[in-house]
Formats: C-alpha cells, structure tokens, sequence
C-alpha cells in the first residue's frame, strides 16, 4: 500500500472546546463527517485512549455503503486527536492514521488534519475533496452561536 496522505487546514470562528465535542460526540460525528450525498451511522464510540469506533457511511443515491472502525491511539482534550481507520471491505486494505491538531487563534480555532496511509485505490484527490465537504459542513456546525430561549 502506497502512503498516501491528505493534509488540511482551517480557521473556525469557534472554540476548540466546541470543534473538540464535533469530533467526539456521536451524533455531531454523524451529522458532519459525511460528504454531501452521503449519510453516516456510529455504531460505536469508545472516546478512550485504545478505546475503538464502528461507523458506516451510506451513499444516499444508490443505498450503497462501506464500513469502517479503528481505535483511539492518542487523545488530549481539546487540543487533539489521533486515530485510526480501517475499512471492513478487504478490497481496500491497510490502516489509514488520522491526526487532528486544535489552536486557540485570536479569531477562533485553527485545525490542522493529517490523514495517512489511504488505500492506494482510492484517489488522493477524491479523498481531499470529501474531507472538503466535511470539513465545510463542520464550520456550519460548530461557527453558529444559538442561545437556549
């Protein structure tokens, strides 16, 4: 398997605290990580240092999907995260590592995301333009400050 890597980096108008909680808390998880087309379910999310996670991503167009799971190797609250990812399908091997740095900047937060090791029959720049996505409908996640009424 080839090395390939994606590398992002934004600036979201929010607190670490709050980008920290879209990564960690399921639901948030679900509702952003997806491409657009795509829905996703957590099967289970074990937010531990070697604690393991199960989701599945569903194309909504075809009602096709894939599956994937890893474990946590390092966690610091609010600052940052590392995983793993390994798809259950055996056309696409290999364990791919993803690092996620959080800043407190003067205007918000500044996420850094490296992901290694994509199965070389994916794309790289397939892979760079749904972290795109995701990384878009993060920001409309976490950037609007709703008061409880």
């Amino acid at each position: 398997m080839a090395n390939n890597s994606v590398s992002l980096h934004r600036v979201l108008k929010t607190s670490p605290e709050k980008v920290y909680r879209a990564f960690t808390e399921s639901n948030a998880l679900a509702s952003w990580l997806p491409p657009y087309g795509f829905l996703c379910t957590v099967h289970e999310m074990n937010m531990q240092v070697g604690g393991t996670y199960k989701m599945s991503f569903q194309n909504f167009s075809t009602g096709n999907g894939h599956s994937f799971g890893g474990k946590y190797v390092e966690i610091k609250p609010n600052a940052f995260l590392k995983y793993t990812d390994q798809f259950d399908d055996p056309n696409l091997p290999g364990e791919m590592t993803t690092s996620v740095w959080l800043e407190k900047v003067s205007v918000g937060t500044e996420v850094k995301i490296l992901q290694e090791g994509i199965p070389s029959m994916i794309p790289v720049e397939m892979c760079y333009l749904g972290w795109q996505e995701s990384l878009e409908k993060l920001a409309k996640l976490v950037e609007p400050e709703i008061p409880d009424a």
